[in-house]
């Protein structure tokens, strides 16, 4: 070696250390190398951070006079504080090496080890070289030893601590505790080290409370807590004092099992893992098995909480398992678990629609062979199912079924869930209410009721479930056996279920309505009573805003009304009266439950003469309004509408129970709310605001934006197939439904604008009589009639005694009958059987109007009159009725309907009012004309007059090729008047689907509908069936002309049955002849005049175009 030991320089790099691991097995802070130089002095490297592999790259340079001493001390030490440090450490290997022996390897690093720790030998890698001069002592760090009484004691107690965990003798522990107690006693809250000592004695009494020679955990758990309060971000210990408090709860949750400790840690451990840098040995403990696994563990094991303090630490919970954490299926379902209950518990559709959203993550992160996969299955369907019962959405149910079925293809025989799978699917199956699907849950409740014998703590919910199937096997087929026998399995059920089952409610008012069941078929009077008193028990079971009331309210009118049809008793009738109102109005129950029963409700008033039907059909209108607003798209609306059994006479009816109680504006009011809901539901979100642009033109601001998103997000869902998709974008539209709702309540804050998108008043509704009366034709059960809203005063009520519902549907099917004989008659013969019904129209219904508008208004002749036909009123050509006969003095024919006035149609009254309110923006008139007379194979014969057809109408032409979905819509946005000449075709089962033949795809009503053409005036629509709606909702006026004045166009001639392309030529020709007969004069092309020239047009061509062929043209609007 070059030079003597006396006068040489050492330069030591401290490069890295591994297997370091702590005696005590505390997690240290950091890991550094002290280097005793002398007795008074020595070296310290920076304090490095251990990674996951227990191994710590330092890099640390230090020179080192060899004179001073003949060998070094090496020690590797554990450093529990980032900050502020006090005393050495722990120890975790100490070496004396002889400088030669550091010298031996020349300018290559080399390794030296350590006495072994935890059955592992530490070691560091080192590089030593001699230097002539003492000249880099940048990165040295030569400290002084501090030799002060607190120091000492904090490293005796670090000595006695790792003593205790090796060798476990209990005298070490106290040792430790007695050093760290004596430091702490004389660091006082205002000491800088008074965290650290709080912190290194609360380890100590952990370290004994684990092997349990210590019983107080917590005051080692306020140890910890005040520790972590002296170090809040961002103290660089701040880390390492949250885990410390976490491991203090885990163990204290370990022992004694308090849920609040490892909620508490679960959270702690959301604020600690984003603070743990990946790969350091922190993270590895805190993010391993025995750190947040374990408590993700404990806390899904827990029971569940459906508090909104229970639902959160679930997504705390959630939120420590990301993508890709085994435990993240286990998170998501508690969550939903937890969410579920707390929808059974208050009723809100958000829960339910999240917890099914999370319950498909679930199912998507357990393929086919996962050992959960079945149970997880089970839980979606689950919630799938409540969702039906809730909404009432039948792909929800289907699903669900579906999805029990796999699962319960999992779950063969033997396997120890198979019990809950059979009852699930029976309960879903009963659901679908098939009386093959009730059969089959019977079977499946039976195989349950087996695999759950007496003493089984499930068998009372099996026996529920099997009563249940009995019960609605009765309701089908009415067979008393089966009747008996789900009051049997009730009771038994009810016997088994302890009195704070939280279920019982349930069973409860299942054995009430069987119970009011055997009341009316044997008139035994006990079991009424029983029925009665078994409601209320369930009643006061449950809370006030819980969704089950419902039920229990349900029942109770039930039982109330059932007694009533016996015994008569005015008393009953006014109970059963008070929990329909009840049960309609529980705010937590879904809207197809409580629109069911608003409906029974108005059927029981109007049988017992009720003064509350008004009400009942009130309530149901605004329930129907909520409930189809729920709904995203324009078909799943009326899924929804027409869902109800009972559901498509109420607008007539409740409009004919106004007019029993001589209220006719009411009667207006109400036949307008109910009628045409999904058109007005639509036309909200295109409601014109010019007075509230200039009242308070930020909120028309908003309400316009928000009109726009939610009809947008209304748009994009009828396109989504995927069922996760349209969970996510039905969670989305409810979304900003609210936030709608909300911008339309803020507008009816304002003084000028309360009734703002409220159902209109009738003074609202006579502004669509002011050019002409409006004439509603109302088609009852209880009665046929007309109210006829003149332009100023009081509504006009014309009885129709001549002919009842029953007539009218049978008139229907004879002028269906008569048009299809019609077409097929050579043109000159007589249509005998249309001129005998056109003569019932006009002596059993019209002539009753005209007498009054004749007579009591004084309407001139010539004048504009609308007709506003409802229920089965719309399928009959009212506006043809004639009396063909001649006068009495023979001075001639008897006039018609059409030589009296001008007739038009109206879906709704509103809709007459919206196309008058748009008129008031008028632009230059472009006018084209679409024709589709060769629409392709597979489409429609070719309609060879179609070419011709567009001539008349002398404008731009589109056709042939040009005439193809996407020109025709361009066209309809392009321009304000608009001839079609085409094949249409009205769809009877989904009539949204209606459409217009093109080249390449069909125009629907959906695609015109969602066209929003403000400027739009006029459309002719030579097409078949475009103006006559679909048999299942009559009153929804659901067509291609309402489409199209919903569009925007606000005069339209339509169809409304098929047309012979030959002769409507003739209709058009005349119709243009009068329509425009006055421009070379200077007049102006005026849509207004539209109803006009379409009546003079059919006067005009009586010799041309048969009857049939004339009375086809109808005209709608302004």
């Amino acid at each position: 070696m070059p030079g003597s030991s006396e006068s040489r320089y050492i330069r030591l790099e401290v490069i890295s250390g591994k297997n370091i691991q702590v005696p005590s097995k505390r997690i240290p802070a950091g890991i550094y190398i002290s280097i005793n130089v002398d007795s008074r002095r020595r070296w310290k490297s920076a304090i490095s951070v251990s990674s996951s592999d227990q191994s710590v790259l330092w890099r640390n340079s230090v020179t080192l006079s060899s004179h001073s001493s003949p060998a070094l001390s090496v020690e590797i030490m554990a450093s529990f504080e980032l900050g502020r440090s006090l005393g050495g450490g722990e120890v975790i290997g100490e070496l004396q090496m002889a400088w030669d022996e550091v010298l031996d390897h020349g300018d290559e690093p080399f390794d030296i080890s350590f006495p072994p720790v935890c059955g592992d030998h530490p070691s560091l890698e080192l590089k030593a070289a001699i230097v002539h001069s003492c000249d880099d002592q940048d990165d040295a760090l030569i400290d002084s030893v501090v030799d002060c009484e607190i120091a000492r004691d904090t490293d005796a107690g670090h000595a006695q601590l790792a003593a205790y965990v090796t060798s476990e003798t209990v005298s070490h522990l106290n040792d430790a505790v007695d050093h760290f107690q004596l430091v702490l006693d004389q660091c006082p809250v205002s000491h800088p080290d008074h965290a650290t000592a709080l912190t290194n004695l609360a380890w100590a009494r952990l370290k004994g409370y684990i092997r349990n020679d210590v019983d107080d955990i917590d005051a080692t758990t306020s140890l910890f807590r005040d520790a972590l309060a002296l170090r809040p971000q961002p103290h660089p210990d701040h880390t390492s004092s949250l885990y410390n408090l976490t491991e203090a709860l885990t163990w204290r949750h370990n022992k004694k099992k308090t849920a609040t400790d490892i909620w508490e840690a679960a959270q702690l451990y959301r604020e600690l893992l984003p603070l743990c840098p990946e790969g350091t040995y922190l993270r590895s403990i805190a993010a391993g098995k025995n750190g947040v696994d374990y408590v993700i563990n404990r806390c899904n094991n827990l029971p569940i909480d459906a508090s909104d303090e229970g639902i959160h630490l679930r997504r705390v919970v959630l939120e420590l398992c990301p993508l890709g954490h085994r435990l993240r299926p286990a998170a998501l379902d508690e969550l939903a678990y937890a969410l579920q209950t707390r929808f059974d518990e208050h009723g809100s559709i958000d829960d339910l629609d999240t917890s099914i959203q999370l319950r498909r993550e679930v199912v998507s992160l357990c393929p086919e062979g996962h050992a959960g996969r079945g149970m997880y299955l089970n839980n979606l369907a689950f919630s799938l199912t409540s969702r039906f019962d809730h909404q009432g959405k039948p792909n929800d149910l289907d699903e669900g079924i579906f999805l029990h079925e796999e699962a319960l293809r999992l779950r063969p025989l033997g396997h120890k869930y198979r019990d809950y799978s059979l009852n699930n699917l029976g309960g879903a199956l009963i659901n679908r209410g098939d009386i093959d699907d009730i059969t089959r849950a019977i079977s499946l409740h039976r195989e349950a009721l087996t695999l759950r014998p007496p003493g089984h703590s499930r068998r009372d919910a099996t026996l529920n479930n099997l009563a249940l199937a009995f019960q609605t096997r009765y309701d089908k087929s009415h067979v008393s056996e089966d009747l008996n026998e789900a009051i049997d399995l009730y009771r038994e059920s009810l016997r088994l279920k302890r009195l704070d089952d939280p279920n019982r409610h349930t069973t409860l008012s299942n054995l009430s309505s069987v119970l009011c069941s055997r009341f009316r078929e044997t008139q035994k009077n006990e079991d009424v009573e029983e029925a009665i008193k078994l409601c209320q028990q369930s009643l006061a079971a449950l809370h006030s805003l819980h969704p089950d009331r419902h039920y229990s309210y349900f029942e109770l009118r039930e039982a109330y009304m059932s007694r009533y049809q016996i015994l008569h008793d005015p008393a009953d009738l006014s109970l059963a009266i008070e929990n329909f109102r009840l049960a309609s109005r529980h705010p937590t129950q879904g809207f197809p439950e409580r629109i069911r029963e608003v409906i029974e409700w108005a059927r029981q008033a109007e049988v017992c003469g009720h003064e509350s039907a008004l009400e009942a059909y009130q309530m149901c209108f605004e329930h129907f309004d909520s409930h189809v607003m729920t709904r995203s798209s324009i078909t799943s609306r009326r899924e929804a509408a027409t869902a109800f059994r009972g559901a498509r006479s109420l607008p007539v009816d409740a409009a004919s129970c106004a007019i029993r109680r001589d209220n006719l504006r009411q009667a207006v009011e109400l036949v307008e709310q109910g009628r045409g809901q999904q058109w007005s539901l639509a036309s909200r979100l295109r409601t014109p605001v010019e007075d509230l642009e200039s009242a308070n033109p930020t909120l028309a601001h908003n309400y316009l934006q928000l009109s726009k998103l939610v009809s947008n997000a209304a748009q994009s869902s009828a396109t989504i197939t995927d069922r996760a998709a349209a969970d996510r974008a039905a969670i989305e539209y409810r979304r900003l439904t609210r936030q709608w709702e909300a911008a339309v309540a803020e507008i009816r804050n304002l003084p000028a604008f309360a009734r703002f998108l409220l159902p209109p008043s009738y003074k609202d509704l006579q502004a669509a009589a002011r050019q002409g009366p409006v004439i509603i034709l109302i088609a009852s059960q209880y009665s046929c009639s007309a109210i006829i809203v003149p332009t100023s005063g009081d509504p006009h009520h014309v009885p129709l005694p001549s002919i009842a519902l029953a007539d009218l549907k049978i008139l229907k099917d004879r002028f269906t009958r008569a048009i299809r004989e019609s077409s097929r008659m050579n043109p000159r013969e007589s249509r005998t059987d249309l001129i005998v019904l056109l003569r019932i129209i006009w002596d059993q219904i019209m002539l009753p109007i005209v007498d009054v508008l004749e007579h009591i208004l004084k309407l001139q002749r010539r004048s504009r009159i609308w007709l506003c036909p409802t229920a089965a009123f719309t399928s009959i050509p009212l506006h043809a009725a004639h009396p063909f006969q001649t006068k009495p003095d023979r001075s001639g024919k008897e006039p018609c309907l059409e030589d009296l006035y001008i007739c038009s149609y109206t879906p709704t009254l509103s809709a007459l009012i919206r196309s008058r309110q748009l008129m008031k923006k008028r632009v230059p008139p472009s006018f084209v004309a679409i024709g589709q007379g060769q629409p392709g194979a597979g489409k429609g014969k070719a309609l060879l007059a179609v070419d011709s057809e567009l001539e008349l109408a002398n404008r731009t032409t589109i056709s042939g090729d040009e005439a193809t979905r996407a020109g025709a819509l361009s066209a309809l946005q392009q321009n304000t008047w608009v001839h079609l000449a085409c094949h249409g075709k009205q769809d009877p089962k989904q009539p949204y689907d209606s459409h217009f033949v093109m080249r390449d795809e069909h125009l629907t009503l959906l695609d015109i509908m969602e066209r929003h053409i403000p400027q739009a005036e006029f459309a002719f629509l030579s097409a078949c069936h475009t103006a006559v709606g679909d048999e299942e909702t009559p009153d929804e006026v659901i067509h291609l002309a309402a489409g199209l004045q919903f569009s925007g166009f606000k005069s339209v001639v339509g169809t409304l049955w098929e047309v012979d392309d030959s002769v409507a030529k003739h209709v058009v020709e005349a119709f243009y002849g009068y329509m425009f007969g006055d421009l070379q004069k200077g007049g102006v092309m005026d849509c207004t005049r539209a109803a006009w020239a379409l009546n003079c047009a059919t006067h005009a061509v009586k010799t041309k175009v048969p009857l049939e062929q004339r009375m086809v043209f109808v005209h709608i609007g302004v």
